[in-house]
């Protein structure tokens, strides 16, 4: 049995829950609006080894993204995009998008 995995994977979904709820009310979604938080590795030149990847729909299917240039565990509310900027964040369903 593999408790220190299961501490660390435990860990890291209490994280993913915690940019959930960040989101949630950052941008007044409902309860039900789905968001979907996805911590990456980029091997790009420049780019931070882990960021998070955060992308929510409202009810009216809009989806939007944005990105946080560091691991899920260390995001904190100052991070995320300011409500006012909620349509600026808007993702073009004809765009693709490398998280999701």
């Amino acid at each position: 049995m593999k408790l220190g995995s299961f501490k660390k994977e435990a860990a890291h979904l209490g994280h993913i829950e915690r940019v959930k709820a960040l989101t949630r009310e950052r941008f007044e979604l409902s309860a039900n609006a789905p968001i979907l938080v996805s911590e990456l590795a980029c091997g790009s030149p420049g780019c931070p080894p882990l960021e998070t990847a955060v992308t929510f729909w409202t009810s009216d299917i809009t989806r939007h993204h944005f990105k946080v240039f560091k691991p899920t565990a260390q995001v904190i509310a100052d991070d995320l995009p300011f409500r006012w900027m909620k349509n600026a964040i808007i993702l073009p369903n004809e765009v693709g998008c490398d998280c999701c």
